[in-house]
């Protein structure tokens, strides 16, 4: 039985239940095509990371405007994209283990996949996995640019290059790096030298692989904060960018490039406390890993703290009834969308379609 109960198209955005996770249609398809027409003027292509949106809803919107195919964290987002019919997946993560390299050989039999490495025994299982199905899988070696999580330095990659070209099943596709450590610095400066620093890194490999005599089809990089400094490097080929689409607090707080199309609407519940209200959402449908949450209507209130189920809000002037609505725009997008089932795509403020979030909770 469906308890969901979702609201039909034309339903006025002020009359849909709370809380719940708005997009304004209009603003994040102007910022896909944006971005889509940035990367086209410096000569990439666009890659998009579907671990911010987790829904294959937005991944063909991305695509239609012209991506190659999109970028999943995980597996399982993997399987729910290609079980979808994106084309193309690249995975820019370690995949470990046999029963998740199992999953992954079903992901390559339904779509074009790449997957990121960065050792030598992962490059075996997936060989030895991919040859016993008589598949091929594209690999790229992670490089590690700053970040200092995952990937190897200059040397060590065109060493993971070479085995690359001497195991079946498996097939080297080029390179990626990832300068999130520098994508959401907020003064300009500091985050382009750090960004061309970064990519410097990856150009070096890329080199010292094609020097070799082999070549680097692919060379992946960037986040939302650095895609304008890492798209104009000669050696990248393509942005893997995800929050660009909607934004959020902390995001807003680094860039205008692109104009916020999300925010999560909320019911005030109760009122008892001179200048505060509280309203019927908190942590288990907004995050708060990079602060609080904004309060963007009205724009003369505050949030002060979640609990679980409610939010105190204390407003500076004015007074907000039982039943005004409050819309909050979360600091973190993407933990925010994971906690959701659904997000409520309106336009001309009525609602026009429901979009599942189905590739949400997919982190294994």
């Amino acid at each position: 039985m469906d308890f969901d109960y979702l609201p039909s198209p034309g339903t006025p955005l002020g009359e849909l239940d709370t809380p719940c996770l708005i997009v304004d249609l209009d603003t994040a398809e102007k910022n896909i095509l944006k971005m889509e027409l940035e990367a086209n003027s410096m000569g990439v292509s666009m890659r998009p990371h579907a671990k911010t949106h987790k829904s294959s809803y937005w991944a063909k919107k991305q695509i239609e405007a012209g991506a190659i195919g999109i970028c999943c964290a995980k597996v399982g987002e993997a399987e729910v994209m290609a079980r979808a019919g994106i084309g193309e997946i690249l995975i820019p993560n370690q995949i470990i283990g046999g029963k998740k390299i199992q999953r992954l050989i079903s992901v390559a039999k339904m779509t074009s996949l790449i997957v990121a490495c960065d050792s030598e025994p992962n490059l075996t299982e997936l060989s030895m996995a991919a040859n016993a199905d008589r598949i091929q899988i594209g690999v790229i070696v992670e490089v590690n640019i700053g970040m200092d999580r995952c990937g190897v330095d200059v040397d060590e990659a065109l060493r993971l290059a070479k085995i690359i070209n001497t195991l079946p099943g498996i097939k080297f596709m080029g390179v990626m790096g990832y300068e999130g450590h520098i994508v959401a610095e907020r003064d300009y400066e500091t985050r382009s030298n750090e960004a061309r620093k970064a990519i410097g890194i990856l150009r070096s490999a890329v080199k010292k692989i094609e020097s070799s005599g082999m070549s680097c089809e692919i060379v992946s990089a960037a986040g939302t904060g650095t895609y304008r400094f890492t798209g104009l490097e000669d050696s990248v080929t393509e942005l893997q960018c995800g929050s660009y689409i909607f934004m959020d607090g902390d995001y807003m707080e680094v860039m205008d490039d692109f104009e916020p199309a999300m925010y999560l609407m909320t019911t005030v519940i109760s009122n008892h406390i001179n200048n505060q209200v509280v309203v019927d959402a908190g942590l288990k449908s907004i995050s708060v890993d990079r602060g609080l949450a904004d309060v963007i209507e009205p724009i003369d209130a505050k949030l002060l703290r979640h609990s679980e189920e409610h939010s105190k809000i204390t407003i500076k002037r004015g007074t907000l009834n039982i039943g005004d609505k409050v819309k909050l725009r979360p600091k973190h997008g993407d933990t925010t969308i994971n906690l959701h089932d659904y997000y409520f795509g309106i336009r001309n403020n009525k609602l026009e379609t429901v979009i599942p979030i189905n590739a949400r909770g997919k982190f294994r």
